[in-house]
């Protein structure tokens, strides 16, 4: 991974979480030594969602299932610059 695919990868996160803080949401970004960046968020019920971005064939994802759901729900993403991101991310939390 290139140091600009790194850079995308943070921007990405941070705008997801300045979105979600406008929502009302408390998140915190992880930003761990070896590995990839990822946003912890909380869900209503109490539990408690990592959401990753990846590049994907349409361009930067969010994606909030872990690695082995990815196999098999691809429906669990959504495109990381639309402007209604954070509100699908939510919505899809909260359930």
């Amino acid at each position: 991974m290139t140091a600009r695919e790194r850079y995308e990868r943070f921007d990405h996160l941070v705008r997801l979480s300045r979105a979600l803080h406008g929502l009302g949401v408390c998140t915190l970004l992880v930003l761990p030594v070896a590995g990839q960046p990822v946003l912890e968020i909380r869900s209503a019920s109490g539990v408690q969602v990592r959401v990753t971005v990846i590049r994907r064939y349409c361009g930067w994802v969010f994606t909030w299932r872990p690695w082995w759901a990815r196999l098999w729900r691809r429906d669990k993403w959504v495109v990381a610059h639309a402007d209604n991101a954070a509100d699908i991310i939510l919505a899809e939390v909260g359930e």
